[in-house]
């Protein structure tokens, strides 16, 4: 007997096209979605769209292509989003995690009973920016072949597509029970990011950068608060350290 996937945590899951160029990897992308019984699709200031090549290449997934939310710049699309992924096809020296899909996915179905997921996918050519990745939680890598490590969006999409598909049919997700406090919870995009704005201000106040580049030391501090899953609570605590720093005489 055929297993079935539990489709309800489909609706949780975002596929987040950045700034794509051509209208027909969007179509396919949107085909590849389908396929795997995911969704919900967002576009980040899309080069052309709405677009007749996207909904030929689409192939029956048009459904899709109706529902897609259009977004202004990452920090929107991923608004809500309690753990994001930004896939890279190349591995970075930075000191985000870098997950292979499957690993990506399940670490991902871990929080997804919290809030919405998010799967992010670059250019075509240039991929995703350094200020992009801040954002993210953890970089997604599919290893290639590297004599010819050019893959298609839509076939990167499809491979990640099908690995939350097969993850959910094996039931990987973990099931959180029991009444936990509801500030236990992960901190989401849009609260991160306040907070990464409230340290920076708590710190600069201090004089606490002095000669040093604040976008660096930002750069790693944020890495360090995504790879360690900041919950409501937590974040509370640090914008109370923050305050109180600001409510101090300011150092000489």
């Amino acid at each position: 007997m055929t297993q079935q996937a539990d489709t309800s945590l489909f609706n949780n899951i975002r596929i987040i096209l950045v700034n794509t160029s051509h209208p027909g990897n969007i179509g396919a992308a949107a085909r590849a979605m389908k396929n795997m019984g995911l969704s919900k699709l967002t576009l980040v200031d899309p080069k052309e769209y709405p677009s007749l090549e996207a909904i030929s290449r689409s192939v029956g997934a048009v459904d899709i292509l109706d529902n897609v939310v259009l977004a202004k710049d990452l920090q929107q699309a991923i608004s809500g989003c309690v753990w994001v992924a930004g896939t890279s096809a190349r591995l970075r020296t930075i000191e985000w995690p870098i997950l292979n899909p499957r690993d990506c996915v399940r670490k991902s179905l871990e929080h997804i009973e919290q809030g919405d997921i998010a799967i992010v996918f670059g250019r075509e050519n240039s991929g995703l920016t350094n200020g992009e990745m801040e954002k993210c939680n953890a970089l997604l890598h599919i290893p290639t072949n590297p004599d010819f490590s050019s893959l298609n969006l839509a076939a990167a999409v499809q491979v990640v597509c099908y690995e939350y598909r097969l993850a959910l049919m094996e039931s990987k997700a973990t099931k959180h029970k029991g009444n936990k406090c509801r500030y236990d919870a992960l901190a989401n995009s849009a609260q991160l990011d306040g907070m990464h704005t409230h340290l920076q201000d708590a710190l600069d106040y201090l004089g606490f950068f002095g000669t040093n580049n604040p976008d660096i030391v930002m750069r790693r501090l944020k890495g360090l608060f995504n790879r360690a899953g900041t919950t409501q609570r937590e974040l509370s605590i640090i914008r109370g350290i923050c305050s109180a720093i600001q409510d101090k005489k300011r150092p000489r």
